[in-house]
């Protein structure tokens, strides 16, 4: 049994004009030590994915159908009581921006002793130490002196590295990383990711990065999911969907990457832009953006239009695209006759 099971996720948010789906149907695993990645452009439903996994969509979003499995207990149906165990002690979760997520009149110390005390029975003085501990592991400078200091005394990445230091306070079997270096610098953010890594590796921690940056999920994650349009529409390991990408965002989202374009050109894109999740395109959600509706002989595939494509196996990778669908039964056609 997976230590995260994901089936079938479907979360909705209930506005005026009507229900708005965010997640359709939406299923992965993750394994103990395990690092998955998710990638897509903004408003596909990564950050809405990892605040349902802890059950923290709030009014009026909510999870319509689905399971999400953790070691066997069900996280969306369980009470308010049962998952306060489970938030920050069992999973824990870093979130994009650090100065909005640390309390700006509380020192770091405070809010970290705060946080194990509310999920361990020991005395204060204890507390400090496992913080000042955690500190040292994230290669904090002078963390003595960082505990009794205010998030806006620090820098931005000094405060990353206190965001990943609380979220290993309770030695947890997961960490949700959203975005978590959205506004360091270059560098900074290369180190924040290497620092990850490296504890995940060390506490056999699974990890699940969102991000849209590719060439970070490359070089941490074993797994990769693609999401578009609130669906997961290729999955496989990292390295195979990297080198090989089957479904046409997904080449889209590499050859827009700046070393994919010639020197002096203009960068690559994906032309249009990710549709609104109240008015979706009928079929296949990416089809008005796709520069295979067509096939060889110009003709428009009916499929991409009429029908939601379901996943066909490629190589180890799980793709939903009607055109791959279609190159693998002709393959499969082929091989027969011979």
């Amino acid at each position: 049994m997976a230590l995260l099971e994901v089936s079938q996720l479907d979360v909705r948010f209930g506005l005026r004009q009507g229900e708005v789906r965010a997640l359709r149907d939406v299923s992965f695993t993750l394994e103990r030590g395990e690092r998955l990645g998710i990638v897509g452009e903004s408003g596909a439903g990564k950050s809405v994915a990892a605040f349902s996994l802890l059950n923290l969509i709030a009014r009026p979003g909510f999870i319509a159908g689905g399971s999400i499995a953790f070691e066997g207990q069900t996280l969306n149906t369980m009470s308010e009581r049962g998952l306060r165990k489970i938030r920050g002690n069992r999973i824990s979760m870093i979130f994009q921006d650090p100065m909005m997520t640390l309390n700006p009149v509380l020192s770091i110390g405070a809010q970290m002793v705060e946080c194990l005390k509310a999920h361990r029975r020991i005395s204060s003085k204890e507390a400090r130490a496992i913080a000042l501990d955690k500190l040292r592991q994230v290669q904090i400078p002078s963390p003595e002196k960082r505990l009794d200091q205010y998030p806006h005394e620090l820098s931005g990445g000094m405060r990353q590295r206190i965001i990943i230091a609380i979220a290993l306070l309770l030695d947890p079997d997961i960490i949700i990383a959203d975005e978590p270096t959205t506004a360091l610098d270059v560098t900074i953010q290369a180190e924040i990711m290497a620092l990850l890594l490296d504890l995940c590796e060390q506490h056999n921690v699974g990890l699940i990065l969102i991000t849209h940056d590719l060439g970070v999920v490359s070089q941490v994650t074993q797994r990769m999911l693609v999401m578009y349009a609130g669906r997961v529409i290729e999955q496989g390991p990292t390295r195979e969907i990297i080198n090989d990408p089957q479904h046409p965002y997904t080449q889209g989202l590499i050859n827009a990457l700046p070393q994919m374009a010639t020197p002096g050109e203009r960068l690559n894109q994906i032309r249009g832009s990710m549709p609104s999740l109240s008015n979706l395109p009928s079929g296949c959600a990416f089809h008005p953006r796709c520069d295979f509706i067509k096939r060889a002989d110009g003709q428009t595939r009916p499929a991409c239009i009429e029908q939601v494509p379901g996943f066909v196996q490629a190589g180890n990778c799980q793709v939903a695209c009607h055109m791959v669908a279609e190159l693998l039964e002709d393959r499969r056609l082929k091989e027969e006759s011979q």
